[in-house]
């Protein structure tokens, strides 16, 4: 039995389809009691600023956001006794809106894009007293993922090594993370981001629009540790929402635009990898899994690649992708 919705987070690492040779699995965020990767910053965050003394009853939280983190600490504060106030940019889904003042949050839209988002709350933390948390900058976003995703990805996997990490980029606590984390056991692995190839400024160029939801803040995060990555893989929004079709049409699995996408990247990267010739291949078309019930070993000859799905698609319905 647990003592709070708070101690319930965690997540399952699930086989996904992937190029012929290669195996391709995502961390099911949506398992999270919150419904997103966002919920573990989120707490940790809060918590974090409890240690310190910044955060103390009474206080009301104010922090910018494209839906999920919004939503993760609305869950908090709702279980912790915070008002918390969220400004969000007004082009986010209303089903994300919705799920946070079902929290008891308090929502200040803006017309423009997260950065915008971003200056709003700084102007309401130094005008109001209220306790901004920083997720793009605040140390404990990532560590959370350190400590825990991470933590949860290599029980999920044993001994075998992880040959790449491909993840979407928003406050780029979530690649940074569970990179750094893995790279510790897995020295030799990958980590490859992904960012919406409209407003690649990961890969250089200008800030573009935002038409993802919660990848693509359209400035670099001082949370993303570029020193870790390998590589960059951009992917249109037409891309990630027909994939998040055809996860859902074929695999049963339902989730978001920044999920969809980094399936597109995940699946590039380990196109490339079944493409290398340097790797010992089973003598099949498809990856063969050793294993009984629902627990498969994926044997060391065949590569893993492994990417976040960030949340579930019932937060998009309203955008049309689905259709």
């Amino acid at each position: 039995m647990h003592a709070n919705i708070l101690s319930t987070v965690g997540s399952p690492l699930v086989l996904i389809d992937g190029p012929p040779g290669v195996a391709v699995a995502a961390k099911m965020e949506s398992f999270n009691p919150g419904g997103s990767a966002k919920d573990r910053p989120a707490i940790a965050m809060i918590e974090a600023a409890e240690a310190a003394g910044t955060l103390r009853r009474g206080d009301t939280i104010v922090e910018p956001t494209s839906g999920n983190t919004g939503i993760g600490l609305a869950m908090a504060a709702a279980v912790k006794g915070y008002r918390l106030v969220v400004v969000m940019p007004a082009s986010k889904s209303p089903e994300r809106r919705a799920i946070m003042q079902a929290y008891g949050a308090e929502i200040e839209l803006v017309e423009g894009e997260i950065a915008v988002a971003k200056d709003r709350a700084d102007v309401l933390s130094e005008r109001s007293g209220m306790v901004q948390l920083g997720q793009f900058e605040n140390p404990a976003n990532p560590e959370a993922h350190y400590r825990s995703t991470a933590e949860e990805i290599l029980a999920a996997v044993g001994d075998r090594p992880i040959d790449a990490l491909v993840a979407g980029v928003g406050t780029g606590g979530t690649v940074s993370g569970i990179g750094r984390r893995l790279r510790e056991v897995h020295p030799s692995m990958a980590i490859v981001a992904v960012e919406p190839a409209a407003n690649a400024v990961i890969s250089g160029d200008p800030p573009g629009e935002d038409r993802y939801q919660g990848m693509g803040a359209g400035f670099i995060s001082p949370n993303l540790d570029e020193d870790l990555l390998d590589g960059v893989e951009t992917v249109p929004i037409e891309e990630a929402e027909a994939e998040c079709r055809r996860l859902a049409r074929e695999e049963g699995i339902l989730v978001g635009q920044s999920s969809g996408g980094s399936a597109v990247a995940a699946q590039r990267v380990a196109a490339r990898l079944s493409a290398d010739p340097t790797w010992e291949r089973p003598a099949v078309e498809s990856v063969i899994y050793d294993g009984a019930g629902d627990e498969v070993h994926v044997p060391d000859s065949v590569p893993l690649v492994l990417t976040v799905f960030w949340d579930s698609g019932e937060r998009y319905m309203s955008t049309g992708m689905f259709e």
